[in-house]
C-alpha cells in the first residue's frame, strides 16, 4: 500500500487485520461470502454489491446445494449490467452442506449471515475467528445459550476491530433516526411507556415430502421450530422490542406474558405459537408493552408507540405530537430512505475506508434475547428475569448437525409435535 493512504496528518489508527481485509481506499476489491442462499440471503447480498464500494461476491454456501443456483441466478438479474464486475463466484467456491459455511468464510473478507437464526451463533463464531467484518441478519440466536456464544465473539470482534453491522435495519432508517434524536433532545419528556406491534397474516407453509429426512423436513420449513427460528416473537417482532429498548435506552430486566395456538394447531405448523403479548418491565419500573400475532384475515399492524411526559411518538407515522394531539415534529417522508440498502452503504464505507464504526453484534444479541425471554414467559406463564435466562445455559440445538440425525423436537407416531403449554411448562424452577 502506499504511505499516503497511512498518513494524513500522522498515522491513522487502523484495524488489525489480515493483509486480505486490509483495505487502502476503494482500489482494493473487498471479496464477499454469503452464507445461507435464501430470499433474505440473496437480498442481503443483492444490497451489498449495490453499494458504490469495490466489492465482488466470491463465494457461496448453503445446506442445499440448490439454493445456491437459484441465489446466484436472482442475484445476477437484480444486479443488471453490474452483474459482470460484481459476481466473481467460482463453481469451486460454491460450498453445500453442514460445514460448507467455514469453507466459504475463508474465501472472503466480509461475510454475510442468512441462514436460519439458529445457526448464526456458530457462523458468527467462525468468522470472527477468521477475522471477518460480519453483517448478520437478526435474530443472532434462538436459545440463551447462543446469545453468550454471540456475546463472547462479539468482545472478540471488537478487541480485533472487526466492523459487524446487524440487521435491525430500523437503526438505519432516517425517520427513526430522527424521531430517537429528537426523543433524546426532550421533545416527548421522560420515559413512561412503550408500546410495540408485529401483527399479520399467516406466513409460508413449505410442505413434507417423501424423500426427506425429519432434519430436511424441518429446516426446509425452519419457521415452525424454535431450534432454527426462534418462533415468530425473536424471528419478527426483535425489530419492534429492539426500538423499544433503543428509545428506552436499555433492556428489560423481566418479561411476563402469555400466548398460545389459537388458529396454528396442524402437523405443518410445528410447535410454535401464533400469538403473543408480552409486557417488559425496565429497571426503573417503566413498562413496555409487545403484541404479535399471525392470524389470516385479521387486520395487520406492525408500528411502535412511545409516550413520555410531554408527548408521543408514532414511529410508523414518524410524527411526534403533544398529548393534546397537537404536532411538535413531522418527518418529510421525501427524506426517507431504504434502510435495508443503508445498512451496507455505511458497513462497506467504512470497510473501504479501514475504519472500525460499528459494534452491532452486542445491542443484537441484546434485541434478541428481549424476545427470547418474551417467548420463554408465554410459553410458560411464568415471569422471566433477564439475567437468570441469560445464565441458564439453556441450549435447543442438536447435538449433531447432519441430515441423517434426529433434530431436537421430533413428531410423535400421528405426525404431531409438542408445544409449550403455559401453567405446565416450566422454566428455571
Amino acid at each position: 500500500m502506499k504511505q499516503s493512504s497511512l498518513l494524513a496528518g500522522g498515522l491513522l489508527a487502523m484495524p488489525v487485520l489480515s493483509h486480505a481485509n486490509f483495505f487502502s481506499g476503494s482500489k482494493g476489491v473487498i471479496k464477499i461470502a454469503l452464507i445461507g442462499c435464501g430470499g433474505r440471503g440473496t437480498g442481503a447480498a443483492t444490497q451489498a454489491l449495490s453499494t458504490k464500494e469495490n466489492v465482488q461476491l466470491v463465494a457461496m454456501a448453503d445446506a442445499f446445494g440448490d439454493k445456491i443456483g437459484e441465489s446466484y441466478n436472482n442475484i445476477k438479474d437484480a444486479l443488471g449490467d453490474k452483474a459482470a464486475s460484481r459476481l466473481n463466484v467460482k463453481e469451486s467456491n460454491k460450498f453445500v452442506g453442514f460445514d460448507a459455511y467455514q469453507k466459504a468464510i475463508a474465501q472472503a473478507d466480509v461475510v454475510i449471515l442468512a441462514t436460519p437464526p439458529g445457526f448464526r451463533p456458530i457462523h458468527f463464531a467462525e468468522a470472527i475467528k477468521q477475522g471477518k467484518h460480519v453483517f448478520m441478519e437478526k435474530p443472532v440466536a434462538t436459545d440463551p445459550a447462543g446469545i453468550k456464544k454471540v456475546l463472547e465473539a462479539a468482545e472478540i470482534a471488537k478487541a480485533k476491530k472487526l466492523n459487524v453491522v446487524v440487521g435491525l435495519q430500523r437503526r438505519y432508517q432516517n425517520s427513526y433516526r430522527e424521531l430517537y434524536k429528537r426523543a433524546q433532545d426532550g421533545m416527548i419528556g421522560e420515559m413512561l411507556n412503550a408500546q410495540v406491534w408485529w401483527n399479520q397474516g399467516a406466513l409460508w407453509i413449505r410442505p413434507r415430502k417423501p424423500e426427506y429426512t425429519e432434519m430436511e423436513y424441518q429446516m426446509h420449513n425452519w419457521y415452525y421450530f424454535n431450534w432454527l427460528c426462534g418462533d415468530h416473537i425473536v424471528e419478527q417482532h426483535i425489530h419492534n422490542i429492539d426500538v423499544g429498548n433503543w428509545f428506552m435506552g436499555e433492556t428489560p430486566v423481566t418479561a411476563l406474558g402469555m400466548g398460545g395456538r389459537a388458529v396454528r394447531t396442524g402437523k405443518d405448523t410445528g410447535e410454535i405459537f401464533d400469538h403473543h403479548s408480552v409486557e417488559y418491565r425496565y429497571k426503573n419500573g417503566v413498562a413496555m408493552n409487545s403484541q404479535c400475532r399471525h392470524w389470516k384475515s385479521a387486520p395487520s399492524k406492525v408500528d411502535e408507540e412511545i409516550i413520555g411526559t410531554k408527548g408521543r411518538i408514532y414511529c410508523d407515522k414518524a410524527l411526534i405530537t403533544d398529548h393534546k394531539g397537537n404536532v411538535l415534529y413531522q418527518f418529510d417522508k421525501k427524506n426517507e430512505n431504504n434502510p435495508y440498502q443503508t445498512e451496507h452503504d455505511e458497513l462497506f464505507a467504512a470497510i473501504a475506508k479501514g475504519e472500525y464504526k460499528f459494534e452491532d453484534a452486542k445491542r443484537g444479541a441484546e434485541a434478541t434475547l428481549s424476545a427470547i425471554i418474551g417467548r420463554l414467559s408465554t410459553y410458560s406463564g411464568q415471569v422471566i428475569e433477564w439475567d437468570k435466562a441469560l445464565n441458564s445455559g439453556l441450549d435447543l440445538q442438536p447435538k449433531k448437525y447432519a441430515f441423517d440425525a434426529p433434530p431436537p423436537v421430533m413428531p410423535d407416531g400421528d405426525g404431531n409435535y409438542a408445544y409449550a403449554k403455559p401453567g405446565i411448562t416450566q422454566y428455571f424452577t
